[in-house]
């Protein structure tokens, strides 16, 4: 395990797909799932605050920084046992997918160019074109720090639901590394996103091979912004910033009601089904909302993508601050016109919105 510090402490920005975020008091980096529980014992012993960093995709870090113990996560890896496939919490995720589809292995593929680390993808049920990390997961080593061991948590246990689980919004445990199951005939999952669907000419519910599937899921993200690139701001995010809000079942038809007289009776308001009422769409709320792709914040130092609404950017020389307060236009907006509140994604560490 490497304890040493640099020089200086380093920035969260160095970190971060934002690019974003002040310096932390302390760093270490994790190598093997020993060394992760050993750092996080550590620092728990001394009474001091710890952040888990994966990939940094889906954080959100105050200017002034972290007053603490920063963890990177950095064990990686994977194994195969017939259908279950177990690797490390470090392992980037689309590296991760990527390997699978090449050993014909389906499943995941549907999550291809998700950035990141693959121990972040249980807590907050990580999903996009249809799919999300549920679906898959068999179990995950966790190190819980209250009673200072390692234990297996099943999948049943983990509490998923729409982009959240019981991990979500606690820092109890320390995810090692994550078991998943998959089609050892190289079939995707099951293609449930109409766009997904129709660009791969198939009906909702059919199975393609799953590098098919990967390849049309990534070019599909290229074009909405949503696969890394240094060299493309658009990219330089915490991908969507807002989740789709569901609406109760007992206030759907107020709210529909509401947003179809801002919008006109006329006017098609796509909703899906979900547990306890409806799921609108957050980036459809958005655009209505008059925030339109590009829309710009603070000094132009940060926007939504000129690709997709739903992702606010660091244009080069931007502060946390400035994101915030475009989050908080948009937000406010939305409510302002329609009465429906958003909310972030991605943690928010030392600020809040």
């Amino acid at each position: 395990m490497n304890t040493a510090a640099p020089a200086a402490p380093p920035r969260l920005a160095e970190y971060t797909t934002l690019r974003l975020g002040g310096p932390a008091r302390r760093f270490v980096r994790a190598e093997t799932g020993e060394d992760l529980v050993a750092a996080v014992r550590a620092a728990d012993a001394a009474g001091e605050p710890v952040l888990l960093l994966g990939g940094g995709s889906n954080l959100v870090v105050a200017d002034e920084g972290f007053a603490g113990t920063l963890v990177q996560v950095a064990n990686t890896g994977w194994t195969r046992d017939g259908d279950v496939v177990e690797v490390a919490a470090g392992q980037g995720w689309d590296e991760f997918v990527a390997g699978l589809v090449g050993a014909g292995l389906g499943g995941l593929e549907c999550l291809s160019g998700i950035p990141g680390s693959v121990g972040a993808t249980p807590i907050q049920n990580v999903g996009a074109y249809g799919c999300e990390v549920a679906e898959s997961l068999v179990s995950l080593e966790l190190y819980d720090r209250a009673a200072r061991e390692v234990r297996t948590v099943e999948a049943g246990e983990l509490g998923f639901a729409y982009r959240t689980s019981v991990l979500k919004g606690t820092d109890a445990g320390v995810v090692l590394s994550v078991r998943f199951r998959v089609d050892p005939e190289g079939r995707s999952a099951p293609v449930r996103y109409a766009e997904l669907a129709r660009t791969l000419g198939v009906e909702i519910g059919a199975k393609v091979p799953a590098a098919t599937a990967r390849e049309t899921v990534l070019g599909l993200r290229r074009g909405k912004g949503m696969v890394l690139d240094p060299a493309d701001h658009d990219t330089w995010s915490a991908g969507s910033f807002f989740t789709n809000p569901i609406v109760a079942s007992a206030d759907v038809e107020a709210v529909l009601a509401r947003i179809g007289e801002a919008v006109g009776a006329d006017v098609a308001i796509p909703q899906y089904p979900a547990e306890g009422g409806a799921k609108l769409s957050a980036a459809w709320l958005i655009e209505r909302a008059g925030f339109g792709k590009g829309h710009p914040g603070p000094g132009g130092r940060v926007s939504l993508s000129t690709k997709h609404t739903l992702a606010l950017t660091n244009r080069g020389g931007a502060t946390t601050a400035d994101l915030l307060a475009l989050a908080g236009e948009v937000r406010d907006g939305v409510e302002a016109r329609f009465g429906v509140t958003l909310h972030p994604e991605p943690l928010l560490i030392g600020c809040s919105l």
